[in-house]
């Protein structure tokens, strides 16, 4: 798995900010922990704020990043994806895109799949995520 980049932004009712970058490989424990310590500071609002590094990721990763934070347990369809995507970013993206991704993913490992070509699902696969945070 490639080193990635995130960061993490909260801002407070009082105007205080935070900010968390991690570089590196970062598992899934470590952005569940970060967002966690976040919460605790009173930092997640219902108004997502749209940071430098979302806007440069690329797809696929934003793809990824929704996928572990929204759908870090039990099977998802490619729809889902297409509407948190389009949710969250404020930018449409076709629903093949979307498939063509989530092939990828479950090609490289990332994701577990189900159902025949017209009903497929995805599913997380935390086999693979274990081998990534084992090895950090």
């Amino acid at each position: 798995m490639p080193k990635s980049r995130l960061k993490f932004e909260a801002e407070d009712e009082t105007g205080g900010k935070l900010t968390i970058t991690l570089e590196g490989a970062v598992s899934r424990d470590k952005i569940l922990q970060i967002l966690d310590l976040i919460e605790l500071m009173g930092g997640l609002s219902n108004k997502r704020q749209s940071t430098d590094e979302s806007e440069s990721s690329t797809k696929l990763e934003r793809i990824k990043k929704i996928i572990m934070e929204k759908f870090p347990v039990g099977w998802f369809s490619s729809r889902d994806i297409q509407a948190e995507y389009e949710s969250l970013f404020n930018e449409q993206i076709r629903l093949s895109t979307v498939s063509t991704y989530l092939q990828r993913l479950h090609n490289n490992g990332f994701l577990l799949r189900s159902g025949s070509r017209a009903m497929r699902n995805y599913k997380l696969n935390k086999m693979a995520l274990s081998r990534v945070s084992d090895s950090t």
